[in-house]
């Protein structure tokens, strides 16, 4: 059976071909496009323009999807052997159990196992709060907190792209840095005593802010209703809220009381000329490219709102040949210049003064530390009156960029 995803990249490639022999017609017999042509062309453009969001809706569908780690017991048949590695399911699968149930009805609807499961999965929450109770959050568990930064990734594609590194605490990190590629080598000659060059460290720390996706009420008779998977569908809508502040913040963070954003001071590789505040041409794109070493190129990708996109999309070599080449296979991203395009809505738009496309090796360009355990915390008391109950997530997190030679941006003149 042909899954939805696959339709809509089929229907994106059968449109970008249609759009492709209008041109070559119009090319091959030296014309400008008939009033017809041009209508057939909006008309595509705008149906191409469909077909890539649906590729790009259902492709954060398929990220946020979730293996269902269940066992299937079938009766009569002989069990194997338990391994380690089956214990660390179950022990998962009876987490997520008690992780739901406390979610629709609290600690007191939960077994004596269950509460001993949540309690043992508790941090702290430094507001000074005193008893265990109140002043913790109960971790998410392992698959549905995977969900969470998925979620994140689809709404903040920098995340996904970055050298994530995750800590049990949020103490301070120091993360060393280091430039070396001014040294070099040399011949040694016989006899001759060998020449000194040290390597000189830097240093960044990286701290833990934490986010929260604010408070959600729900009612009672919500939580009761068991046909309704209200769980995965909370911390999915946690998630989300968490994934919206930490993309704008991954991209253009000002690195005071917030992480610093691989957009914020990253070096113009290119700025466009006069009257370009809104635009960005062919060549502005070469240069950009070839502002960072090719030693960075090899994995080096494109990084730009779905705005500035729609802005690149429009462009042509000169040959006339649009330069964004749609991707026509599930999993692999469509690419510009040969290089892959992620898309983030947190960086810039194309606007005056604005660094509104980036080109480099995310990996190596920005680090991002995340503190392991995603939680969340259940109010029960406060809104009983209402016969509501809230709910409210948060995890830490820090970012800062790392090797500043491995990225560069474009940016708009001022007028």
């Amino acid at each position: 059976m042909t899954t939805l995803l696959q339709r809509a990249i089929d229907r994106r490639a059968s449109t970008w071909s249609q759009m492709q022999e209008i041109q070559a017609r119009a090319e091959g017999e030296s014309r400008d496009l008939t009033a017809e042509e041009r209508a057939s062309w909006d008309a595509a453009e705008t149906d191409l323009t469909a077909a890539s969001q649906d590729v790009e809706r259902f492709e954060r569908q398929a990220r946020l999807d979730t293996v269902q780690r269940d066992a299937v017991v079938v009766a009569g048949a002989e069990r194997p052997a338990e391994t380690a590695e089956d214990r660390q399911a179950s022990a998962e699968v009876a987490y997520r159990d008690a992780f739901s149930a406390f979610t629709r009805r609290g600690m007191s609807g939960l077994t004596n196992e269950q509460r001993q499961l949540l309690m043992s999965n508790q941090a702290e929450v430094r507001a000074g709060a005193t008893s265990p109770g109140s002043a913790g959050g109960y971790f998410i568990p392992t698959d549905t907190l995977a969900r969470i930064t998925e979620t994140m990734k689809a709404y903040g594609g920098l995340l996904g792209a970055a050298n994530v590194i995750t800590t049990a605490s949020g103490n301070p990190l120091n993360w060393p840095t280091n430039d070396d590629t001014a040294n070099v080598g040399a011949i040694l000659a016989e006899n001759a005593q060998i020449t000194e060059q040290d390597v000189t460290l830097g240093q960044k720390t990286l701290g833990a802010y934490t986010y929260t996706s604010k408070l959600v009420r729900l009612s009672l008779q919500l939580l009761q209703d068991n046909a309704f998977n209200m769980d995965s569908w909370l911390v999915q809508k946690l998630g989300e809220r968490i994934g919206r502040a930490v993309a704008a913040h991954l991209a253009t963070g000002t690195g005071s009381s917030q992480p610093e954003g691989l957009f914020t001071n990253a070096t113009a590789g290119k700025t466009g000329a006069a009257g370009q505040v809104t635009a960005v041409t062919y060549d502005d794109l070469i240069d950009l490219q070839h502002s960072i070493d090719p030693a960075y190129r090899a994995s080096a990708q494109w990084a730009m709102s779905d705005s500035a996109l729609k802005t690149v999309r429009k462009l042509k070599d000169g040959d006339g040949r649009p330069l964004w080449e749609p991707s026509v296979q599930i999993g692999v991203p469509s690419s510009l210049l040969g290089a892959a395009v992620l898309i983030d809505n947190g960086i810039p738009v194309p606007a005056a003064s604005a660094k509104s496309i980036g080109y480099g090796d995310i990996n190596a360009a920005y680090v991002v530390r995340q503190v392991a355990g995603g939680q969340m915390m259940r109010l029960e008391e406060r809104y009983a009156d209402y016969l509501q109950v809230g709910f409210f997530g948060f995890m830490r997190l820090d970012a800062k960029p790392d090797d500043a030679s491995a990225f560069r941006v474009y940016a708009h003149p001022a007028t």
